[in-house]
């Protein structure tokens, strides 16, 4: 039987195998950690890498050890000038010992730190949401392409023309092939109407003009014969694709504050935003997050006043697509701008006002979005009864003419953190159909 050997060096400074040991090891308390920056932390601080600190509590390999205070053994301490060979040495009283370091964590040991990449907290955070793996490779890999100079052909649109290097070539060919310049075409010219213009010529003077005539007619032929540029000396510029990040882009993230919407469901709004937020990430340039929260009426938002703040008010959800539009056009034109918008709330809306957001999502709103997603958030215990129920709240049943108009448009209920998969499934699995542009 072969015997194979693994002598592919470590990254540098890293012992690979010993780091996924642990990760496997440590993977609750790593999650945990995760989670709990998730609720705690900025939204694009996910992606980056992090420092975690972990107790040593049940990390700990397990390892034989001598019984200290049973069995029978004998022991030679060099250096010792107490006691002496046959000398009994006592046993040492319980609770004895140097006691480990201070910990504020009450377990008697310090915490350590443990650096995990980018890449590693991605996993982590996508294995809570049960994300598959084709996803998180399509989060990664979705790039554009610009044209790029790679140097000449000889076939291309005739404004691509390279003018320096056809005349380059020009030049070359018509220096091998000895092209008469027009300098010594106009030095004989001028020499034989010199000498013709001898009143008695000479017998040399005039084999001498023969000798020019013949001459001349032999330069104006090779010149027509070589013409100044010719098909084979024309080059065009040759363009390539490269893969460059996609134009810019514009998250909006839109949620009812009012009093229903308690810290489970702010908790949920922020899993989702930070996925779609790490979905922009990886095909954009650049990615801008604008909070809009709204009560009664909406308000543009720093991200630590979007999540955390309370406020009281009734809920007109118009109100933030009124804010949202108002940003585009002053900020983020859509011809520049590459427009997402993601929408939390529970439902709620005071009556009559589902309708108004219908009318502006289908004569303005879509229009501009490359993708819109709405997510209700209900009860984890009425999950399975209606995540997938035709009856709904009133906004819910308005922004289902929505999404049956808008292929761009997609909706969702979710309870629980895995719930939010489905609607990363409909975004991922296939491009978005173009928006109707009417």
């Amino acid at each position: 039987m072969p015997n194979f050997i693994d002598r592919r060096l470590n990254p540098k400074d890293k012992s690979l195998g010993n780091r996924q040991r642990f990760l496997r090891r440590a993977r609750d308390e790593l999650k945990r950690a995760i989670n709990e920056r998730v609720r705690s932390g900025k939204i694009d601080a996910v992606g980056e890498d992090q420092v975690i600190p972990i107790p040593r509590k049940g990390i700990g390999e397990p390892t034989f050890q001598r019984a200290p205070h049973s069995g029978r053994r004998e022991e030679v301490l060099p250096g010792n000038k107490t006691f002496g060979t046959g000398d009994r040495i006592p046993r040492p009283a319980a609770g004895g010992g140097k006691g480990s370091d201070p910990s504020s964590s009450g377990d008697g040991e310090d915490d350590f730190n443990f650096v995990l990449s980018r890449e590693e907290v991605l996993d982590l955070f996508f294995e809570d949401l049960e994300l598959p793996d084709l996803v998180k490779l399509n989060l990664k890999e979705v790039v554009t392409f610009r044209p790029r100079r790679a140097g000449f052909t000889m076939s291309g649109n005739p404004t691509s023309i390279s003018v320096g290097r056809t005349m380059f070539n020009s030049f070359g060919r018509r220096i091998a092939l000895r092209r008469p310049r027009q300098a010594e075409i106009d030095a004989v010219a001028a020499e034989l109407a010199k000498l013709e213009g001898e009143r008695r010529p000479s017998a040399a003077i005039l084999q001498r003009i023969a000798a020019l005539r013949e001459e001349l007619a032999t330069l104006a032929r090779r010149r027509k014969l070589i013409p100044y540029i010719d098909p084979i000396d024309i080059r065009f510029n040759r363009f390539e694709p490269q893969p460059v990040p996609n134009a810019n882009a514009v998250m909006f993230c839109l949620m009812d504050v009012s009093g229903s919407m308690g810290e489970r469901e702010k908790d949920l709004a922020k899993r989702f935003f930070v996925l779609l937020h790490l979905f922009l990430k990886r095909r954009y340039a650049k990615t801008d997050i604008v909070f809009i929260r709204h009560t009664h009426e909406a308000s543009e938002v720093d991200e630590d006043t979007f999540f955390y703040s309370t406020q009281s008010g009734g809920t007109v959800v118009s109100t933030a697509l009124d804010e949202m539009l108002r940003v585009i056009r002053e900020r983020y034109p859509a011809k520049e701008w590459n427009i997402y918008a993601a929408q939390a709330s529970d439902g709620d809306n005071i009556p009559n006002d589902s309708e108004k957001c219908v009318s502006m999502l289908d004569s303005t709103l879509m229009r501009l979005c490359q993708y819109y997603a709405y997510v209700e958030i209900i009860d984890e215990r009425e999950s399975e009864m209606f995540r997938h129920a035709d009856n709904g709240t009133s906004l819910w049943n308005a922004y289902r003419e929505v999404s049956a108009e808008w292929p761009n448009f997609e909706m969702t209920r979710i309870a629980k953190p895995s719930d939010i998969y489905p609607v990363f499934h409909e975004l991922f699995a296939k491009a978005p159909a173009p928006a109707k542009r009417g």
